[in-house]
């Protein structure tokens, strides 16, 4: 079952467990104790959203076990549909929907497809218009025309696409698709996001003089992300060459079908797993992979810095607070989406942290840095925005309003915080349906022990 902000779903993904106040706050429960809970989570967004392109652009049809189903990957799977793709769901033997079968199809635009706020829908399909017959327009949420997408638009005109923005840089923009793409050597600044660098090794096997990438910016932020890429297109049997550091060379070539499982999403256990330092006790996240790509696995080596202990059992992992929550001084490049729940514990912690390497999280959903700030300090906290990152002092925090930017890790931060703090109430829960649907109803399990 696919959620969408724009299509009402066949069942509500937050049950009973979302309820909301009269002005639609959800308050943030407060942990009764220590916590001793076992979870499943849904799979990876970043993973999904990545072998669904893949799958539309392979000589062969693809099987997706334990995808993820939620509003991004509802947009992605409605996207590649218009665009010539049949994606079928079939019965999954995985606790979180179905699987998807996807057959790859004649590709044609002349269609307009929705982006909401995903900046994988938004960053890693121009490349695939381009390769499609007819225009495609991309447009999005209001946030989604704040993204940066000139890295987007100008590298695919550098290698031959047709693409006509009003001269803005920004959604809505239209690729004018010829059914091919010369390809070949560019060079382009990803400072604000390692998706303009994946969005375009994804669909390069198919340009027709393939590709020949270089980044020249200051820094590339989520080198992971990058990596992830390169590790799905070579299970599709396209190797990725690297010759220096921030290059890569794709030659010409077929992408092929595969049969996949995707992993659970381990930047979604980071609140789960935040939450055994702030009340206590223990949480297992189980289906952890032995070894991945994703940001998420960087947890278990961040989380005892902070004064947890952590322990593997097979594909459990196991995170136990400890006596209390210390400050950090970390450089986050590599780890960007991890930071709203890190800052949510470096607000409780007993001492001040700083958190450096992340002005790219200005450009994500919303300005992250801007609006962390914003929502501790008004909850009584002291935290101090830098150039690329957040300084953190800790305070005595009190209830009030936690502001979610229609940002589904803005939203569980405060989630995080409202575990230590009484009369915190969260604009939004429903922004989580973007990545994990079942949060509420997984937060409320956490804390009663009816998640297991």
């Amino acid at each position: 079952m696919l959620i969408s902000r724009y299509s009402k779903p066949e069942f509500d993904p937050y049950g009973d467990s979302a309820p909301v106040d009269a002005e639609g706050a959800w308050p943030a429960p407060t942990a009764p104790g220590p916590l001793a809970a076992t979870l499943s989570l849904p799979g990876s967004k970043s993973l999904t959203n990545r072998e669904l392109v893949l799958s539309a652009l392979a000589d062969s049809p693809s099987l997706l076990r334990a995808p993820l189903h939620s509003r991004d990957s509802d947009l992605m799977v409605a996207a590649l549909r218009q665009l010539g793709t049949t994606i079928e769901a079939v019965d999954g033997a995985g606790d979180y929907g179905t699987d998807l079968r996807v057959t790859p199809g004649e590709l044609l635009g002349s269609t307009t497809i929705d982006c909401g706020l995903a900046g994988t829908v938004m960053r890693f399909l121009p490349p695939v218009a381009a390769l499609a017959l007819g225009p495609t327009t991309f447009d999005g949420d209001a946030g989604a025309r704040r993204r940066p997408m000139a890295t987007t638009i100008t590298s695919l005109r550098a290698l031959g696409a047709d693409i006509n923005d009003d001269r803005r840089l920004a959604l809505p923009f239209t690729v004018h698709g010829t059914g091919r793409l010369a390809g070949g050597e560019i060079t382009i600044d990803a400072s604000t996001s390692s998706q303009f660098v994946s969005g375009l090794l994804l669909a390069a096997a198919r340009f027709e003089g393939g590709l020949h990438l270089r980044h020249s910016g200051e820094r590339l932020p989520s080198l992971p992300h990058i990596e992830m890429t390169i590790e799905t297109l070579a299970g599709r049997g396209v190797r990725v060459e690297s010759p220096g550091v921030g290059e890569w060379v794709v030659s010409p070539g077929p992408i092929g079908g595969a049969e996949v499982d995707i992993e659970p999403d381990l930047s979604n256990a980071a609140p789960f797993l935040c939450s055994a330092l702030v009340a206590g006790g223990s949480v297992t996240i189980t289906g952890w992979p032995a070894e991945t790509t994703q940001v998420g696995a960087h947890l278990a080596d961040l989380l005892p810095l902070f004064g947890a202990s952590v322990s593997r059992d097979g594909d459990r992992l196991t995170v136990t607070g400890g006596d209390a929550i210390h400050g950090v001084d970390l450089d986050l490049g590599a780890a960007g989406e991890l930071v709203p729940a890190l800052v949510a514990l470096a607000a409780l912690a007993d001492s001040p942290s700083t958190f450096t390497g992340i002005g790219h999280i200005r450009h994500h959903e919303t300005d992250r840095l801007a609006a962390l700030a914003a929502e501790i300090n008004g909850l009584g906290g002291q935290v101090t925005e830098l150039d690329d990152g957040l300084r953190i002092e800790p305070r005595p925090l009190h209830g009030g309003p936690w502001r979610s930017y229609e940002d589904h890790r803005m939203a569980t931060a405060g989630a995080i915080i409202g575990l230590a703090v009484p009369g915190v109430e969260i604009e939004d829960i429903q922004t989580t349906a973007k990545t994990l649907p079942q949060f509420p109803e997984l937060w409320h399990g956490l804390l009663a022990g009816t998640v297991d």
